[in-house]
């Protein structure tokens, strides 16, 4: 199978000169419901069908570096065994038991979890058999550069109940995104099942509440979406233009970390045909971004688990100039807690009031240069343990309890420790470093 020369020269476009990389999204609904519950409409048997998208995934893995389907329920075996990408979500089951959520990803990512959805409804679908709903992950594009990923499936129809429960979906995902993505840059790609035409779908919350950018509006639109109550923009199948709307959509936003900017949206359908023949009812959906971290921070690898009850991020905490001028560690049996005072007088703190108190005052010119995290697990859940310090003029500080699994970083040269991220409770159960110029 061969990429048509307009979206094999999407797949390999310029990279802008400051970018740091290039990677893209694919967005497809692989229509796995049962076939006694739903045929789509499509002419090819749904094992056939689902036979030849993981061949096309496999044929295309190095020019599609992640994939979110949905639907991907009772026909999700066939799907895994032709694809062969390197790394892949474990189903959590067909129908009635499973989400129908899955990735398949060049990169390796942590923090995957799983979210129903708060409320269903059942008025025109079948959306109340499943546990749909949302997933998360953060995606390593390279060390220590994640991007927070987010494939959804909302409620479909447009009854008041079905319009009422996607409603719900969308907002809960924009909250969560709050929540649990603070600060980071995003991507959200799935089956919104949302048209921006529709008078009573929220979809703009996206952009209004958390700040992301609809690429299809942007590239296509040139930045206008549809105005409610607009006729439909319908697409074919496959579609023979951008310039019309889908229910599956990509919305992004950068950080202060790192510049995601997409650069190409293409509608690929007639690439996923087989004898002429659609392989699924959906138009899956293409964006191609480029990415550049910024030169003032930098940051480590994530050590230790996803179980905190908050996730933190201190970037928009570190101003220009500012630097730690007092580290304070709790710990016991594990460690409780990291904070830090800038030059600014913020203080930062994570965790929870347990464990022994220790602190270092910084001296003029000192600077916080290596740490060390050592890991173990409690009630099956990996947990950080222990924390020590080393600053430029040698001086240390640690806390909690030392265990034989322990990892060491060491900022970069020309930068120092600055603040943290990560996930917490009562206790530091995952932790990164940022760093800032010296």
């Amino acid at each position: 199978m061969k990429l048509s020369t307009s979206i094999l020269s999407s797949l390999f476009f310029a990279a802008l000169a400051c970018a740091d990389g290039e990677f893209n999204v694919l967005s497809f609904n692989v229509a796995g419901l049962p076939e006694i519950l739903q045929s789509n409409g499509e002419s090819l048997d749904k094992t056939t069908a689902t036979t030849q998208i993981g061949k096309k995934f496999s044929e295309l893995r190095d020019q599609l570096d992640v994939i979110h389907v949905q639907e991907d329920f009772n026909y999700h075996a066939t799907l895994y065994k032709y694809d062969d990408h390197p790394y892949r979500t474990a189903t959590s089951g067909g129908v009635p038991f499973g989400s129908g959520l899955n990735t398949l990803s060049n990169y390796n990512w942590v923090d995957f979890s799983r979210t129903k959805w708060n409320k269903c409804s059942d008025a025109s679908e079948y959306d109340c058999w499943t546990p749909k709903g949302f997933t998360h992950m953060r995606m390593e594009l390279e060390s220590g550069v994640y991007i927070s990923m987010i494939n959804l499936h909302a409620d479909a129809g447009t009854e008041d109940g079905d319009e009422t429960a996607r409603d719900s979906n969308i907002q809960q995902v924009a909250d969560y995104i709050d929540s649990w993505a603070t600060d980071e840059a995003v991507i959200v790609f799935g089956d919104t099942n949302s048209r921006y035409t529709r008078t009573d779908d929220n979809i703009s919350v996206f952009s209004s509440q958390n700040g992301l950018t609809d690429a299809w509006v942007k590239l296509i639109r040139n930045g206008v979406a549809p105005s409610k109550g607009a006729d439909a923009i319908m697409c074919s199948n496959p579609s023979t233009t951008n310039n019309c709307e889908v229910v599956d959509k990509v919305f992004y936003r950068s950080s202060k970390f790192v510049t995601l900017d997409a650069t190409a949206f293409n509608y690929v359908g007639s690439d996923f045909e087989y004898d002429n023949d659609t392989l699924s009812d959906h138009n899956p959906i293409l964006v191609n971004f480029t990415y550049t971290v910024s030169d003032d921070f930098r940051t480590s690898e994530l050590t230790g688990g996803n179980y905190g009850e908050v996730f933190f991020n201190d970037i928009n905490s570190l101003t220009d100039g500012s630097h730690p001028t007092k580290l304070s560690f709790r710990g016991a049996k594990r460690l409780d807690n990291v904070g830090l005072t800038l030059s600014s007088g913020t203080v930062l703190s994570h965790g929870g009031s347990g464990g022994d108190l220790s602190e270092l005052t910084l001296a003029d010119g000192e600077y916080w240069t290596k740490a060390t995290l050592c890991t173990g697990t409690k009630s099956g859940t990996l947990r950080n343990f222990y924390i020590s310090a080393t600053t430029s003029k040698g001086n240390a500080l640690s806390a909690g309890s030392k265990t034989s699994d322990c990892t060491s970083y060491e900022a970069p040269s020309g930068y120092q420790i600055g603040g943290f991220y990560g996930q917490s409770g009562d206790n530091v159960d995952q932790l990164g470093f940022i760093y800032i110029k010296t």
